[in-house]
């Protein structure tokens, strides 16, 4: 099972890149995968499709609008995923997730194993960096994304 692991945001809006920092810790802390692949989406863009129908599984990393204090983590998989981005909310994205979605739907190349781990911001103001808040959760949310990714391997080995 081949997996992306796609960190979206914008890096220059504090707590907005907050997926893109995901994945860079990933990278750092947990490489040489071979079947997981670690991608930076920046802002999002229709290029992105095709790395999604490259794979069998998805899990995107993004900032989220949660109700919750900054720094909560939630995980939505499947429908639940589904349900979530289908909510209104505002974005600085290109292309919003949803729009990706449909794109893979459309042609026939949504997965069928795919969770979005949302954090929720603290601010979204010019910066480089993640305000501290999300700093910290940010090693929280890479675990999660690799429990995620470990409870799907294990459903799709083959019991003897």
């Amino acid at each position: 099972m081949r997996t992306l692991v796609l960190g979206v945001g914008n890096r220059l809006l504090t707590d907005e890149g907050t997926g893109v920092h995901v994945v860079e810790f990933l990278a750092r802390e947990h490489p040489g995968h071979e079947d997981i692949t670690y991608l930076d989406g920046g802002t999002l863009s229709f290029t992105l499709a095709g790395p999604i129908e490259d794979h069998d599984a998805l899990v995107v990393v993004d900032a989220a609008q949660l109700m919750a204090a900054p720094g909560t983590i939630q995980v939505f998989v499947g429908e639940d995923m589904d349900r979530f981005l289908g909510r209104a909310k505002l974005s600085v994205h290109e292309v919003s997730l949803v729009d990706l979605m449909d794109i893979a739907r459309l042609t026939d190349h949504l997965p069928a194993r795919r969770a979005l781990v949302g954090v929720q911001p603290a601010a979204m103001g010019w910066g480089n960096d993640p305000t501290p808040v999300v700093a910290k959760a940010v090693p929280e949310a890479a675990a999660r994304v690799l429990e995620i990714i470990r409870g799907w391997q294990a459903e799709a080995r083959p019991s003897l």
